[in-house]
């Protein structure tokens, strides 16, 4: 475990209000806990502007009633292999599914990758959550 480093800082009284009650809403037990969670936020988010290895979830929603939909999705995630992790399909109704496909690989290519999952007629919602391989943010 990392060696604790104690800060101070100042903030102006009603920007020190909002963060006692972003504390409060998000139920953290203290300010640090939060505080650590911002600076870990941004450092993912460095990551994936500097292109760096990176892992995230897409999760689609699609009708699959629409012809050849279907075989694109999974010819997408063929041709990009080397990136996927873990693919999972759920029946959502009798026409609509959900899927959810891990991949871990250079932020850029999980991009073009999600952006052409998006862009397939019939997908209906897709949703990037980008994290980290977690190696820079102890």
């Amino acid at each position: 475990m990392s060696t604790l480093v104690r800060l101070t800082f100042s903030l102006e009284k009603p920007l020190a209000r909002h963060l006692e009650r972003l504390v409060d809403a998000n139920h953290y037990e203290n300010r640090s806990e939060y505080i650590r969670d911002l600076v870990r936020n941004q450092l993912v988010a460095e990551e994936w502007e500097d292109g760096q290895e990176a892992l995230a979830t897409i999760t689609l929603v699609y009708d699959h009633h629409k012809p050849k939909l279907n075989d694109k999705l999974i010819d997408l995630q063929h041709d990009h292999h080397e990136i996927i992790l873990a693919a999972t399909h759920v029946h959502l109704d009798r026409d609509l599914c959900a899927e959810m496909i891990m991949m871990r690989g250079r932020a850029q290519v999980i991009r073009t990758l999600a952006d052409q999952l998006r862009q397939q007629k019939g997908v209906l919602h897709a949703s990037l959550s980008m994290s980290s391989t977690g190696k820079k943010l102890s």
